[in-house]
């Protein structure tokens, strides 16, 4: 599926490109598994921006997503292929043998008419979902749980996949994304495949207008605030105050490391993304 572009009638149009969907199957969400999306523009419980320059974007509803892949040895065939606005790849419509139907991420190579299930017994094919002790080394997974039970919450975006690298002592060496090796419990479950829409990475935005869309406004560069609204504020001319590039609250931009050093989940981590050789997955 390649991207659509268009003639150069415009500086904007000159490097937009667009998804042209052709891998969608139908337009209108199914209207059960559909709901009102809340946005909050950046704003935590409190109503305080915690994530700036957001607002306004296009009205959108939530499509509710099946990341647990509880219904175990149920089969399941896909009705449909479906365009999300709330995430990066495609979601599959599944009707079950019980007649019930949700939404779950639509891996690369599942089309229409493809039978599915989750559960131990589950085959290694595409889109069926099984526990990480079941799935054999070497094998491409997404939507991978970090807690049994919890729904899978790694590997979700368009094109995104981790690989089972070992296992040992009720653990699963996984190599994400990132290149980060990571333990996970080996009764979590992972869904086998890659996620779809790989192409969604060469998107060219074009204009301003289409980021807008999106939800995103403006940025204001720091040093041109005044110094009541930003630590990088004031100043004669163009002037960084000598200081360090950091945050309105504070918290330094550059070298300084954010993860708690005291986080439990770090000594499930082998080898972090950012040290030598590590790269992304060969």
């Amino acid at each position: 599926m390649a991207m659509k572009t268009f003639r150069p009638i415009t500086p904007s149009r000159r490097h937009m490109t667009v998804d042209p969907k052709d891998d969608v199957t139908q337009n209108t969400p199914e209207k059960s598994l559909t709901k009102g999306l809340h946005r909050k523009t950046g704003r935590n419980s409190y109503g305080r921006i915690t994530s700036r320059f957001r607002g306004g974007g296009s009205k959108k509803s939530y499509r509710t997503i099946d990341f647990k892949r509880d219904k175990v040895n149920v089969p399941g065939t896909v009705e449909t292929i479906e365009y999300d606005p709330n995430r990066t790849c495609r979601i599959a419509l599944v009707v079950y043998k019980d007649g019930e139907r949700r939404y779950i991420l639509a891996p690369v190579g599942l089309v229409v008419g493809d039978t599915i299930v989750s559960g131990p017994e589950a085959e290694i094919k595409v889109g069926n979902a099984l526990p990480l002790q079941q799935i054999p080394v070497g094998t491409v997974i997404h939507n991978i749980e970090m807690n049994p039970g919890q729904g899978g919450s790694i590997a979700r975006g368009a094109g995104a996949f981790a690989q089972i690298m070992g296992k040992e002592a009720g653990q699963a060496v996984l190599k994400m994304p990132s290149g980060e090796l990571r333990m996970i419990r080996s009764v979590c479950y992972a869904t086998v495949g890659q996620v779809g829409n790989l192409e969604h990475e060469n998107t060219v935005i074009g204009k301003a207008g289409r980021y807008r869309w999106m939800g995103f406004k403006p940025r204001n560069r720091a040093v041109a605030m005044n110094p009541v609204d930003h630590p990088m504020g004031g100043g004669e001319g163009r002037s960084k105050s000598g200081a360090h590039p950091q945050s309105p609250t504070g918290v330094k931009a550059k070298g300084f490391k954010t993860r708690n050093k005291k986080k439990l989940s770090s000594k499930y981590i082998i080898r972090r993304k950012k040290e030598k050789g590590s790269g992304g997955i060969q």
